[in-house]
């Protein structure tokens, strides 16, 4: 009996042992800024000097003022480039996991652009999309020089330009998970519908989609606030000009170009609790099938 309760003693100081590091950096890097942040957005504050309280002024300002919310239009982009990522790295996924030779090839291929640095990405693009850059010299090339545009100059193309770039380098994780799940399914299975006469678009629909339908709602509800939340993207490759400024843009700015940081605070605060409802749309319409 006292072995027994020495070794649950034990197991219990060696579980918190574990979890003091882990939980220390949660709450030094994460919870600990966001109550800052919070209590920051109650009041005036240029980033230096003094803080003056101002109860929900920062907030009021925030909701009455309709162009501050303008910028979410620009989220649609991102949200419907995200839908297509999504069907994309679905299909690749299909397709690498059929009898295909080099599958360690491809998987290499398409998972590669999620590896590379976001600033590289956006720089890369930055270039692709310059006017007679590497999309205008291919546009060229193949006759269809009268689609030509200034492609991050155009307010009317500019959020397709950064959408497809957002596309372009997160479509290797999407695949990469649904190629996870559909690589957990026994080919005994797949085997058995071939020899019962299924298709590829039965095996697809009955067997396939099925068995990656948890990773097709987490990845909605990370497309949902991924586009919410987007900047990095549209800050290097155009700084929010033309149109293509997003709402974390737009705090950014206010924190630093106008030294308004008590407000940009209440901003960041807004983004942070239309995340967490999204979360709990997630955790109330799409429960886990018991």
């Amino acid at each position: 009996m006292f072995s027994k309760l020495d070794y649950k003693y034990q197991r219990r100081v060696i579980i918190i042992l574990f979890l003091i590091v882990p939980l220390t950096f949660l709450l030094l890097f994460t919870y600990l800024p966001a109550i800052n942040m919070i209590s920051y957005s109650f009041t005036s504050w240029k980033g230096y000097g003094n803080k003056t309280f101002v109860g929900l002024k920062n907030y009021i300002d925030i909701f009455s003022n309709p162009e501050t919310f303008s910028v979410f239009k620009n989220s649609i982009y991102y949200f419907i480039g995200g839908i297509i990522q999504l069907i994309l790295a679905f299909y690749l996924a299909v397709v690498v996991n059929s009898k295909l030779k080099a599958k360690n090839f491809f998987k290499s291929i398409f998972f590669f652009p999620y590896l590379i640095n976001g600033v590289a990405i956006s720089l890369m693009f930055l270039f692709f999309f310059q006017p007679d850059g590497t999309l205008d010299t291919v546009l060229k090339a193949i006759g269809l020089q009268g689609i030509i545009t200034q492609w991050l100059g155009n307010e009317n193309v500019v959020n397709y330009s950064l959408a497809f770039t957002s596309v372009w380098r997160y479509i290797g994780y999407s695949f990469i998970i649904f190629l996870g799940a559909m690589q957990s399914v026994p080919t005994e299975v797949l085997e058995a519908a071939e020899i019962d006469g299924a298709g590829e678009w039965h095996k697809i629909r009955y067997i396939l989609i099925p068995s990656v339908k948890n990773i097709i709602k987490l990845n909605l509800i990370l497309n949902i606030s991924g586009a919410i939340s987007v900047f990095e993207i549209p800050y290097i490759m155009t700084g929010g000009a033309n149109g293509s400024s997003t709402f974390v843009i737009e705090t950014m700015n206010t924190a630093f170009k106008f030294n308004q940081v008590g407000k940009a605070s209440a901003m960041a605060v807004i983004v942070m609790i239309i995340v967490a409802i999204v979360a709990l749309i997630q955790n109330i319409f799409f429960k886990e099938e018991k």
